[in-house]
């Protein structure tokens, strides 16, 4: 049980880190564009939706990711200690 926590671990990092080049690539004008803006914009917007029509910007900050990351560090825990609990 240990290799499924520390493989849903990795995952839910991964995709913490996508998560966070995507959101710097807003800094750089076109990046978003590229086809690599892109391919993570297909990857990222769909779960950080929801963040978004529930959290407004504050002015030009948007803060939705970074609840969106903290969610996803919580589940991590969750899952690490359902699977420990039921291991």
């Amino acid at each position: 049980m240990d290799i499924i926590a520390s493989i849903i671990s990795q995952l839910i990092n991964i995709y913490i880190w996508v998560i966070i080049i995507y959101i710097f690539m807003s800094w750089f004008p076109g990046a978003r564009d590229s086809s690599i803006g892109q391919f993570l914009g297909r990857i990222v917007e769909p779960y950080l939706e929801p963040f978004r029509r529930i959290i407004p910007p504050l002015g030009m900050i948007d803060i939705s990711p970074i609840v969106a990351i903290l969610v996803l560090q919580f589940a991590e825990t969750g899952a690490r200690s359902l699977i420990h609990l039921f291991g």
